[in-house]
C-alpha cells in the first residue's frame, strides 16, 4: 500500500490545551456539527456514515452505519448511546489519547450519532483506572453545555442530548457489549444471550446503539469531508485510518495513525523504528491479546479485517504487541491464560473451568513439572471453548492460546524436556 499517510484523529494531538473547547474550536472544531443540525436531516447523516464504510475500531469491526441502521426508528421507548471506552484489552492504550488530548472531537461525535439515530441521552462508559481521563470528559461536556453544543435544544435546533461519564469498575468482561450495558444498570457484567440485540432491546430494555471511542471519533470528518473522501483514505469496504498502539520490544513505541490496509511490516520496522537492542523479531500480536501471534514470515500483511482474518488472527483494537527472540514464549503463554482466567466472569461452564484448567496446567509447565502430552490438553480445552459461550471472551482466550502451542509447539516442548529455560 503506496498511500501517503493522512492523519485524521491524530492531526491536532501536539496542540497545547486541545482538551479546552476553545482551542479545539479554533481548530474548526464543532464546525461539522453546526453545520449538520443546521443542513442535514438525520437520515442523511445516517446514510452518509453508511456509505463511508466505517467499520468499528473496537474489536469487531462491524460496519457503524449499518449498527445504526437496526435501531427502529418508530420505537415507542427512548433511544440510547452507549460509548464503549473500558478498554480493557491488553497491548491497548489508542482511545485513552483520544479521550486526553482531544476530548471534543468524541462529544462531537456522539452528539451526531445521537441526532442521526434520534438519541436523546448517551453514556460513556469509561474504564475506573482512567479517573483522571473521566474528570477530563466531564469538564469537556459542561463546556460543550454552556457552548450549546450539548443539552437541551441544542443550537437551538429542538434537539435534546445528555450526555453521562460512567466509570466501570475493571472488569474485562465490560468491554463486551451486553456485559456493558448489565453493568450501566448497575448489575454484574455478565454478558446477555443475543438475541435480542442491543439495537432493539439494549439498555434499560430500550434500542441501543454501542461504538467505540475511536469509531466515533470519526463521525465528524466523515460528514465534513464526505463519504467518498473517508473511504479514500482507508480501502474500500474499510474505509478511514486506525489508530495502532505499538508496544513490546521496538524502539520507538506508541501511537501511530495510518490508513487502512497499511502492512504490518512497515508498520513495526519503519514507524516504530523496528526492533530494540537489534534482536531478532520472533513474533507479533497484531491486534491485542485476543488475537492469535504470527511468525515473522507472516507479518508481510495489510492491517485491515479482511486480511488478518484469512491469516487466522484478528486486527482486533489494532495493539501491536512486538516480542524478539529473547521473550521465552512460555512467558507469554503464563500470561495469556492467567488473564483470562482471571478475567472469566465464570457465566459459561467452557471458559470458567477451561481458562482455570488451561492456566493451571501452563503455571505446572513453568514450574518445570510439565508434560509433553500437557500440551494436547491445552489445545484440547482451548477447542472445547470456541464457539460455546454466550459472549466471545471464550474465544478471545481459545484463539491466541491455540495459535501459540501451534506456531511455538517445538520451543515449548523442548522447555518441558528441560533443555531450554
Amino acid at each position: 500500500m503506496n498511500k501517503v499517510p493522512e492523519k485524521v484523529l491524530t492531526q491536532n494531538f501536539g496542540v497545547e490545551h486541545l482538551f479546552k473547547i476553545d482551542v479545539y474550536m479554533k481548530k474548526g472544531g464543532y464546525k461539522t456539527l453546526k453545520k449538520v443540525i443546521k443542513e442535514l436531516k438525520p437520515e442523511e447523516v445516517l446514510n452518509e456514515v453508511k456509505a463511508a464504510h466505517l467499520r468499528g475500531r473496537g474489536g469487531a469491526g462491524f460496519p457503524a452505519g449499518v449498527k445504526w441502521s437496526f435501531v427502529p426508528q418508530d420505537a415507542d421507548k427512548p433511544k440510547y448511546l452507549c460509548v464503549n471506552a473500558d478498554e480493557g484489552e491488553p497491548g491497548t492504550f489508542k482511545d485513552r489519547y483520544i479521550m486526553s488530548h482531544n476530548p471534543h472531537m468524541l462529544l462531537e461525535g456522539i452528539v451526531l450519532t445521537s441526532y442521526a439515530v434520534g438519541i436523546h441521552h448517551a453514556f460513556i462508559y469509561i474504564r475506573g483506572e482512567y479517573e483522571n481521563i473521566a474528570r477530563r470528559l466531564e469538564r469537556a461536556i459542561l463546556e460543550a453545555e454552556k457552548k450549546g453544543f450539548v443539552g437541551k435544544n441544542l443550537l437551538n435546533s429542538g434537539f435534546d442530548l445528555q450526555i453521562t461519564v460512567h466509570r466501570g469498575a475493571g472488569a474485562y468482561i465490560c468491554g463486551e457489549e451486553t456485559a456493558l450495558l448489565e453493568s450501566l444498570e448497575g448489575k454484574r457484567g455478565h454478558p446477555r444471550l443475543k438475541p435480542p440485540f442491543p439495537a432493539a432491546v439494549g439498555l434499560f430494555q430500550c434500542p441501543t446503539v454501542i461504538n467505540n471511542v475511536e469509531t466515533l471519533s470519526n463521525v465528524p470528518y466523515i460528514l465534513e469531508k464526505g463519504a467518498d473522501w473517508f473511504i479514500q483514505q482507508g480501502i474500500p469496504e474499510d474505509g478511514g485510518t486506525r489508530i495502532f498502539g505499538v508496544s513490546g520490544k521496538v524502539k520507538n513505541p506508541g501511537i501511530y495513525e495510518l490508513p487502512v490496509g497499511s502492512s504490518l511490516k512497515e508498520l513495526i520496522f519503519k514507524h516504530a523504528g523496528g526492533m530494540k537492542s537489534n534482536k531478532k523479531l520472533k513474533a507479533v500480536i497484531p491486534g491485542g491479546l485476543s488475537s492469535p501471534i504470527l511468525k515473522p514470515d507472516e507479518i508481510d500483511i495489510p492491517m485491515d479485517c479482511e486480511s488478518l482474518m484469512k491469516a487466522d488472527s484478528m486486527l482486533g483494537s489494532g495493539a501491536v504487541i512486538v516480542l524478539d527472540e529473547g521473550v521465552a514464549i512460555i512467558d507469554v503463554l503464563r500470561k495469556v491464560t492467567q488473564f483470562y482466567s482471571h478475567e472469566s466472569c465464570g457465566q459459561c461452564t467452557p471458559c470458567r473451568i477451561g481458562n482455570s484448567w488451561i492456566h493451571k496446567t501452563v503455571q505446572r509447565i513453568y514450574q518445570g513439572k510439565g508434560k509433553k502430552q500437557d500440551l494436547d490438553t491445552i489445545q484440547r480445552l482451548a477447542s472445547n471453548m470456541l464457539a460455546k459461550t454466550l459472549c466471545p471472551l471464550g474465544d478471545a482466550a481459545a484463539m491466541p492460546i491455540l495459535a501459540i502451542v501451534k506456531k511455538f509447539r517445538k520451543e515449548l516442548e523442548s522447555f518441558i524436556q528441560g533443555t531450554i529455560k
